[in-house]
């Protein structure tokens, strides 16, 4: 009988132990997700930060060399230099083999909006893009950036771990999707969408349409 009672108690406890296990371990997209979406807004909260110290730094050499920039290379190259030092970028990334994705499965071909001519490897290995982008009106953004929350790892898509912000010229940032009304974010926010309005609908406690 202690014998059998034994086995009983054994197998229950393996039993608890499995279980405690397969929650702790992110198997299913939505836990997945979830880790994603609290990278993206962690990285973001620091990177508003960031922005806001560069704004307190507006009469240094850099900053004022960005302002004067005639073109959209040297526009670049100076915010490059700028957010460097804060965002701990590495060598610009050489690897071929990276390759993004939209939420709709659709990949990222290089004469598409959100491609980056040059991405950078960062000391969290993330992977960071910055581009000069034409402001049509004086509101428009004038950089776009995106950032893969675990680096070279998959799935590279849009939405999932990658997402992105509009630079201002006043310095202030906002997620891509800003703006857009819930049912529009809604429909790009899921595997109909492209996954780039995510990086706002998240920000705002959306979650993850099917």
């Amino acid at each position: 009988m202690n014998k059998f009672v034994w086995k009983i108690e054994y197998s229950l406890t393996i039993f608890a132990i499995f279980t405690g296990i397969l929650f702790m371990v992110p198997t299913s997209f939505s836990s997945k997700n979830a880790i994603y979406i609290s990278r993206w807004n962690t990285e973001y909260n620091q990177i508003e930060y960031m922005f806001s110290a560069m704004s307190a730094q507006a009469e240094t050499k850099i900053v004022k060399s960005l302002k004067n920039a005639k073109t959209d290379d040297e526009r670049e190259k100076y915010m490059i230099q700028l957010v460097k030092p804060y965002l701990r970028l590495e060598e610009p990334l050489k690897s071929k083999k990276y390759y993004q994705y939209y939420m709709n499965g659709k990949k990222v071909r290089k004469n598409d909006f959100y491609y980056f001519d040059t991405l950078y490897i960062n000391r969290d290995d993330n992977i960071v893009g910055i581009k000069d982008i034409e402001n049509k009106t004086p509101d428009s953004p004038v950089f776009l950036m995106m950032l893969d929350t675990n680096g070279y790892k998959k799935p590279n898509i849009w939405g999932r771990d990658i997402f992105g912000l509009n630079i201002y010229k006043d310095g202030n940032i906002n997620p891509i999707g800003y703006g857009w009304d819930v049912k529009k974010l809604r429909k790009d926010c899921s595997k109909k969408g492209t996954g780039l309005s995510c990086s706002y609908f998240y920000r705002i406690g959306g979650e993850f349409v099917e």
